[in-house]
């Protein structure tokens, strides 16, 4: 097994303490190891030939500092030129596995999700990985806890097989509220997680059916020897991703190959998308407010807040419902119900030439 990690988003939804060069999946939102590390060490006890992170090149070394203790097994750091979705990252992981071995089962990760329950996780990786080795692209879905309308959906075939894996109906987009509600009563739909199985050539054979314009130009690079040394290959990355479009796995891939199977799994997971997720993560106190590093936060009269504290004491008087996120160089305060907007601070502090801060 082979285990591939996506660790190159900006998580501008957690400004201020996420930045450019330490986006989301290299920050702790709970305040202890970051989620990158966390991604790694709960794959470990699967023992996987290989570990490959697929970074940008403004991230690159902080990912190889955070990654640099972990030695039992290689780890590959690998910088793509540019964003360009996670099709081209994967087909990208997909062709340097396939060339040292062909029928090897990849195992893909988002770097920055949230799961609880880490030992179910492994073992339905370990099941996922038998259907995998059957030929089939196998995703993970997640049991859904509530009408959720910012998470999309994959609609099982439940009717002939017991336990799973089911093969895929479709694929849907983040629905209304009361489409979100019909899923969660007709018990079929599942949370899409972005986590996948399969064996290398697998995915590589459907890239060249439905994405063949990209199987071209990853068809273009060369191994001079069996040796894993990827730094070799980073003329001939810049070259690939200079062409190859910008497309998600699952509009190029997922939704169109008949191959695809979901297996169902309950593991306490969050995609921790915004600081609106942190009630996830972090439990609540009496007054229903979350705070990480609560030895800097004082309150008196609050009450639904949630509050990151880095070098400073923040105290909070007769206030509800807040997002408080104090760093030493920026200060956040935001409505609780508006923590998507984030994002478009950033923005803006772009515009303005804030630099320094982002």
């Amino acid at each position: 097994m082979y285990i591939v990690i996506l660790a190159g988003g900006s998580g501008t939804r957690f400004w201020p303490l996420s930045r450019a060069a330490r986006p989301k999946q290299l920050i702790s939102i709970t305040g202890d190891r970051t989620m990158l590390q966390r991604t790694v060490e709960r794959v470990l006890p699967l023992k996987p030939k290989r570990i490959l992170i697929i970074t940008n090149r403004v991230q690159a070394e902080e990912t190889e500092r955070q990654l640099a203790h972990y030695r039992k097994i290689p780890i590959d750091i690998i910088a793509e030129p540019s964003a360009k979705n996670t099709a081209p990252a994967i087909g990208l992981a997909a062709t340097i596995i396939a060339a040292h071995d062909p029928e090897g089962v990849m195992v893909v990760l988002p770097a920055d999700h949230f799961i609880k329950d880490e030992q179910a996780l492994q073992q339905t990786l370990v099941n996922a990985a038998h259907a995998a080795r059957k030929g089939y692209l196998v995703t993970l879905g997640i049991m859904p806890s509530r009408p959720e309308t910012g998470y999309g959906y994959i609609e099982a075939d439940m009717e002939l097989r017991g336990t799973g894996p089911f093969p895929v109906r479709r694929f849907v987009e983040k629905p209304p509220l009361d489409q979100a509600v019909r899923y969660l009563d007709a018990g079929n739909f599942f949370w899409n997680s972005g986590m996948f199985i399969w064996r290398a050539d697998v995915i590589m054979a459907e890239i060249n059916s439905f994405l063949p314009e990209l199987a071209e130009s990853l068809s273009r690079i060369t191994f001079t020897c069996d040796v894993w040394e990827l730094s070799d290959l980073d003329e001939q990355i810049a070259a690939v991703y200079d062409s190859v479009a910008s497309v998600s796995i699952d509009y190029g891939i997922m939704e169109k190959s008949s191959r695809v199977q979901v297996v169902p799994v309950e593991m306490g997971w969050s995609d921790v998308g915004s600081w609106s997720s942190l009630p996830e993560v972090v439990e609540e106190d009496a007054d229903g407010t979350v705070c990480v590093n609560a030895n800097g936060h004082v309150s008196l009269d609050s009450s639904g807040c949630l509050i990151y504290v880095d070098a400073r004491v923040v105290a909070t008087v007769g206030v509800h419902d807040l997002i408080v996120v104090s760093t030493p160089d920026a200060l956040l305060i935001c409505d609780r119900g508006r923590a998507q907007d984030v994002k478009k601070i950033v923005e803006e502090l772009g515009k303005q030439g804030c630099s320094s801060v982002l």
